[in-house]
């Protein structure tokens, strides 16, 4: 398709000489602009898909895909035989029942927190939990005055395994003086690090039976949490989740209960595919520039290669090969760059911490502990075929004006 020629005069072209040494830092820098916009690209949109897989596994792993939850100050009371109903749907994998409620955690300080009743067997299947476990373990969970909570509560109440922490409830019981907050204390059997700060700072877990009868709710729960197969999945299964909830229940599938936190994800996604496009899109603005600009300075040498006998298509593809060696190799650099800079994320994000002592990635306000990137290939492939397509486009109408060029006026004017 190129000849040797073509190509020979084309490279030769994007070598840097003294007198137009000018369009080769334009050259340079809509290589730089290609490439670290494909990069930057391929970076952001990676660890947006890792940030939302990450949350998803984690928010999933510990509430469900479905929650069926009685009205505010009711109990679900025969849940054993709802329970049962929902689990015949074939894509439920368990249903769980749990008893939740608001709590001031006291240990040597104070703290808030969300403490859930659950079954031995029912948090033993919560992989979240009993996978990461980092101080103590569940042999003692079904005693009726155990607890196991997040770590960062831990650190925060400045307890370990073994202390005894005491929980405060505001639904207090009632007597001649007034409502009096209900008080407990619970030995701490082991801490938790989901590597989520919302849950290792805020949750507490203690047996279904305890916690029955810390928040007065008799042989009843608050709630049944409902685990399919798959997420995307367990969305075409809500008709059947309602007919077999034939009780007064509120039903809440997991995007229902994360709708503001998963849209707002999927919108700043969008949004900065769009932005960061730009920035590719600039570069190819470059390669139009640099590419005229050398059109207009070779514009002898054009002339002598028409008058030697070289073709308008010859020229057209001189110059295409030009702008497009800078686009393809562009996109190449940025390429690489991109999947070394995700596959080492977490330990540039570290040796940058070092170098200047500031906290890049704050678990309080990203609810992760760790940088998460999840390269999609698919989304890879658009960014690079999408480079590509614009770099190549850049140059057809510098290639189109070199080719157009008149040879006796470019002579005449030299």
């Amino acid at each position: 398709m190129f000849s040797r020629f073509e190509w020979m005069m084309a490279l030769r072209y994007l070598r840097a000489r003294r007198q137009e040494g000018f369009i080769s830092v334009i050259a340079i820098f809509s290589f730089l602009g290609i490439g670290l916009g494909v990069a930057t690209l391929i970076i952001v949109m990676s660890v947006m898909n890792g940030f939302r897989a990450e949350l998803l596994d984690r928010i999933l792993g510990l509430n469900g895909h479905y929650e069926v939850r009685a009205p505010a100050e009711e109990n679900i009371n025969d849940y054993n035989r709802l329970a049962l109903r929902l689990a015949e749907i074939p894509e439920v994998v368990r249903v769980t029942p749990l008893v939740e409620g608001q709590v001031m955690a006291s240990g040597k300080e104070a703290s808030g927190a969300l403490v859930r009743g659950i079954t031995p067997e029912d948090i033993a299947a919560l992989d979240v939990i009993s996978t990461n476990l980092i101080d103590g373990s569940l042999d003692r969970f079904g005693d009726n005055d155990s607890i196991v909570l997040g770590y960062r509560l831990a650190r925060t109440l400045g307890v370990q395994a073994g202390d005894k922490v005491k929980l405060i409830s505001a639904n207090g019981t009632p007597t001649a003086f007034g409502t009096m907050p209900r008080v407990k204390t619970y030995e701490v059997a082991a801490q938790f690090d989901t590597g989520m700060y919302e849950y290792d700072s805020g949750y507490i877990y203690m047996s279904l039976a305890a916690a029955q009868n810390y928040f007065r709710t008799g042989e009843g729960v608050t709630a049944l949490e409902v685990f399919a197969e798959d997420p995307e999945q367990a969305l075409k299964i809500r008709r059947e989740i309602i007919q077999a909830v034939d009780i007064r229940a509120f039903i809440y599938d997991w995007q229902q209960s994360r709708a503001s936190f998963f849209n707002a994800l999927q919108v700043e996604r969008n949004v900065m595919f769009l932005i960061l496009t730009l920035i590719i899109l600039v570069a190819a603005f470059n390669i139009i520039s640099s590419l005229i600009m050398l059109v207009k300075d070779k514009g002898r040498s054009i002339a002598i290669l028409r008058t030697m006998g070289a073709t308008r298509g010859m020229i057209m593809r001189i110059f295409f090969i030009s702008g497009a060696s800078i686009g393809v190799i562009g996109t190449l650099f940025g390429f690489l760059l991109g999947l070394g800079f995700c596959a080492n994320i977490d330990r540039i994000k570290g040796a940058i911490e070092g170098l200047t002592g500031a906290e890049l990635f704050s678990a309080e306000i990203y609810f992760l502990s760790h940088l998460p990137a999840k390269i999609d290939a698919t989304e890879v492939t658009v960014v690079v075929i999408m480079a590509l397509a614009l770099s190549l486009l850049a140059t057809i109408y510098p290639s189109w004006r070199a080719a157009r060029l008149d040879p006796v006026e470019a002579l005449r004017y030299e």
